[in-house]
């Protein structure tokens, strides 16, 4: 299933997160792996200063793996269905682990992409000034 995820960086954890991602150690362990990775890099950062990007999670809980990866940075306010559960594949059976390959969120993913600023270019340039006045 997909997901749209809102969400706000934790106050104090923007460098912290930056350096996860740098580092390319935000979600070690986890087994969805570099999907964190590629989250923030499509991830964006709306008016309202809310992060928001569309996650592929194939738990029974929407993102009970990921969650506490998230929760390490982010204040989670929602995890919504990206789009209509009975037509997902995975979900009803019909093509198991389709999420993966399935572009049944596109309209969403290029709606998303038109909002707003770049994540993780809006987060480098927050934490810029607090990394310079060292």
């Amino acid at each position: 299933m997909r997901y749209l995820v809102r969400a706000m960086v934790k106050p104090g954890r923007e460098q912290a997160l930056v350096r996860a991602i740098e580092d390319e150690t935000l979600g070690r362990g986890s087994i969805a792996g570099d999907e964190y990775l590629r989250n923030m890099g499509d991830a964006r950062v709306l008016p309202d200063g809310t992060t928001r990007w569309v996650e592929v999670c194939y738990c029974p809980t929407p993102l009970q793996e990921e969650r506490p990866y998230w929760e390490e940075y982010f204040e989670l306010q929602r995890v919504q269905d990206a789009h209509d559960r009975r037509k997902c594949h995975d979900q009803n059976g019909s093509e198991p682990w389709a999420c993966g390959d399935c572009d049944c969120t596109r309209r969403l993913e290029e709606k998303l992409r038109s909002r707003g600023k770049p994540f993780l270019e809006s987060l480098c340039h927050e934490i810029l000034p607090a990394s310079e006045s060292r």
